[in-house]
């Protein structure tokens, strides 16, 4: 059934947002109306343009105003039809820059680790921004502290001298707004008439369960949290959930489903089963105290990987191709958790590898630089 909206609007069941196609891609709206959307009573963090579940804009703007703190840059962002506050954090190599000298030059006098920080101030300069320039940013929309911001994805500065950036979005805007953002979203209904019957049904279960997913890996990652027990993140499942009937509604105890608190519990459940199968979770010890490690949060763990496979790469048995994943996972198992998956590791040598601290020779081999 359908959620009444503020303004007379009906918000669509949350079990059928994929069915809009505008759920899933970077919205281009205009600031204002960014700034005025309504927020769902579903599912916070999900907002709604004329009937279109929106979590995700792209914006194109002038910055107005900028504030720098140690991790992020805080733009204001003006379209011309308003300002919006985004929220963009530097890339951790920056910090790493200068200081350093290079070494050797390769053969016909290329300097790999010159080349390699030129790239990364190259990228650098294009995400400071000084007031006046134009910024074009990707990201989710939140609110903080009574105020709508961006949490950027992605940002960069637009190098546009005589304007065609510009008045190419100007041109876009209108019609992308006329063909999709102002005509309501509307689902078949059909599915909604199906959506309503399943409710209880595995199909319902497997698309709560993809929400339930994506909740949890969101709040891990913006918070950058390293350990947490279930109860830590139990409350993120409760807006999932649809709530007993209204009181005064006739119930049926020989065909009542279980309660509230017994979802949420199974959810919570096979939503950290999910999340362990991927690797992106793994508990360091198996004890009555749940606790859980966020893969690419524990450094202790990353620490304990590298060391590994730089120590081991020295060998004559590992020289050539480094490394091989089984004996990187036996030795991690040995020094650090007995309990570590295949998945968790691999996830930990991608994480490793896209800082550039280790390197795969194969697809199954890994070593240093």
């Amino acid at each position: 059934m359908e959620v009444e909206l503020g303004g007379g609007e009906e918000e669509p069941p949350s079990l059928l947002w994929g069915l809009d196609p505008v759920f899933s891609a970077y919205s281009r709206l205009c600031v204002r109306d960014i700034l005025r959307m309504r927020e769902s009573r579903q599912v916070p963090g999900v907002y709604f343009y004329n009937s279109h579940p929106i979590f995700q804009v792209d914006v194109l703007g002038t910055v107005v105003y900028k504030r720098e703190r140690e991790d992020f840059y805080c733009y204001g962002v003006d379209d011309s039809t308003g300002v919006i506050n985004c929220l963009c954090w530097k890339n951790e190599k920056w910090r790493d820059q200068g200081g350093g000298r290079a070494r050797g030059a390769a053969p016909g006098g290329f300097h790999v680790e010159e080349q390699l920080r030129k790239l990364v101030e190259a990228q650098r300069s294009s995400s400071v921004l000084e007031i006046g320039e134009l910024l074009r940013v990707r990201g989710s929309v939140k609110t903080s502290r009574g105020q709508r911001e961006i949490r950027a994805s992605a940002f960069y500065k637009v190098n546009d001298p005589v304007m065609a950036v510009q008045i190419s979005w100007m041109l876009e805007m209108p019609e992308l707004y006329r063909k999709c953002y102002d005509k309501p979203f509307k689902p078949p209904s059909s599915e909604l008439d199906s959506s309503s019957a399943a409710a209880d049904g595995p199909q319902s279960f497997q698309s709560l369960l993809g929400r339930a997913v994506r909740a949890v890996k969101e709040f891990l990652r913006e918070r950058e949290v390293r350990r947490f027990r279930p109860y830590d993140v139990e409350y993120l499942l409760h807006p999932l959930v649809p709530r007993a009937p209204p009181q005064g509604t006739p119930a049926d105890p020989e065909n009542a489903g279980p309660s509230v608190a017994a979802q949420i519990r199974q959810l919570l459940k096979e939503t950290l089963k999910i999340l362990l199968d991927e690797g992106l979770i793994f508990r360091k010890v198996l004890s009555p105290d749940e606790v859980y490690n966020v893969t690419e949060h524990d450094k202790d763990l990353h620490m304990v990987t590298r060391d590994i496979i730089r120590e081991d790469s020295k060998r004559e048995k590992y020289a050539e191709k480094g490394c091989h994943v089984l004996h990187i996972l036996s030795s991690v198992r040995q020094n650090y958790s007995r309990c570590l998956s295949k998945e968790a590791l691999l996830v930990t040598l991608k994480f490793l590898e896209c800082n550039s601290d280790i390197i795969s020779t194969t697809e199954c081999h890994y070593t240093v630089l």
